[in-house]
C-alpha cells in the first residue's frame, strides 16, 4: 500500500502558490517540448506547436470549467452562475478541456495554413507525458479519493481506509500511453496514428477507473466521464479504420 502524503500549498513570503497548479503548468511545459522535439525530428516547425500549446491551454481551462458546469454540477451554477467564474474553488472536466482545445487546435491550424492532421498528431504525442505530470497535482493533492480496495497501489487514507486514488492512476496512465508512444515511434508512423491511439487507450482505461471513483454525479449508473470515454473510444476505432483504408 501507498502511505498517505498530501502537499497543497507552498508558501512564499505572502504569496501561497499551489501545488496542483505548479504540477499541471510543468505538464504543459513537458508536453509541449516533447511534441516541438517530435516536430523537430519529422521536420515540421516546433515554433507552431509552442504557439499551439498557448491556445489549446487557453481553450483546455475554458473547456474544462465549462464541461464540469455543465455535466457535473449544472444546478448549482443555474441557481448561484457567479460560481462559474470561483475557478479557485476548484471543478473542471478534462473531457470539457479536451473538446474544446481540439476546436480551438484544428481552428489554429488551419488559419496557420499548414497540414492539420500532421500537425495535431505530433501535439497529442506529447500529450501523454503531460498528463502524467500533471495528473501528479492531482495525487499530490488527493481530490479524487476513490472506493475501498486492497489493491497494492491503493493509498492508506488518514482515516485508516485504503482507497483507489484516481489521481494516481491517471497519472500512470499517461506514463503508460507515453511509453507505447516511445515504443512504437521507433518507426515510421502515418499521420493520425497517434491521435488514434491515444483516443482509444485513454478511452478505454478512463471508462474502467471511473469504477473506482466515489463522489461524482452518474446518469443512469455511469459518469459524465464514462459517457464520454465512450465516445472517445469508438472515435479511436474508426480512425484507426480510416488510417488503415488509406494506406491501402
Amino acid at each position: 500500500m501507498i502511505p498517505y502524503f498530501s502537499w497543497t500549498t507552498i508558501q512564499i513570503g505572502p504569496l501561497t502558490v499551489y501545488v496542483w497548479g505548479i504540477f499541471v503548468a510543468l505538464g504543459f511545459i513537458f508536453a509541449a517540448w516533447v511534441a516541438a522535439r517530435r516536430a523537430k525530428q519529422l521536420g515540421l516547425e516546433p515554433r507552431v506547436i509552442y504557439d499551439l500549446t498557448f491556445w489549446m491551454i487557453i481553450a483546455g481551462f475554458v473547456g474544462g470549467r465549462l464541461g464540469y458546469v455543465l455535466f457535473y454540477d449544472p444546478e448549482t451554477f443555474i441557481y448561484d452562475p457567479v460560481q462559474i467564474f470561483q475557478v479557485w474553488d476548484g471543478g473542471s472536466s478534462v473531457f470539457g478541456g479536451f473538446i474544446l482545445a481540439t476546436l480551438v487546435g484544428i481552428w489554429f491550424l488551419k488559419k496557420k495554413k499548414v497540414n492539420v492532421l500532421a500537425y495535431a498528431d505530433t501535439a497529442v504525442f506529447g500529450l501523454p507525458f503531460g498528463l502524467w505530470i500533471g495528473r501528479l497535482g492531482c495525487f499530490l493533492i488527493h481530490d479524487h479519493p476513490g472506493t475501498v480496495t486492497k489493491f497494492f497501489l491503493g493509498v492508506y487514507y488518514p482515516d485508516g481506509v485504503i482507497r483507489h486514488d484516481h489521481g494516481l492512476y491517471l497519472s500512470l496512465t499517461g506514463l503508460f500511453i507515453a511509453l507505447v508512444f516511445l515504443w512504437i515511434s521507433r518507426k515510421d508512423r502515418i499521420a493520425g496514428t497517434y491521435i488514434a491511439l491515444f483516443t482509444v487507450l485513454y478511452g478505454f482505461v478512463r471508462f474502467f477507473l471511473d469504477f473506482t471513483r466515489v463522489a461524482d454525479v452518474r446518469y443512469l449508473g455511469l459518469t459524465p466521464a464514462q459517457y464520454f470515454s465512450i465516445i472517445m473510444f469508438g472515435l479511436g476505432i474508426y480512425l484507426f479504420y480510416k488510417i488503415r483504408k488509406s494506406n491501402n
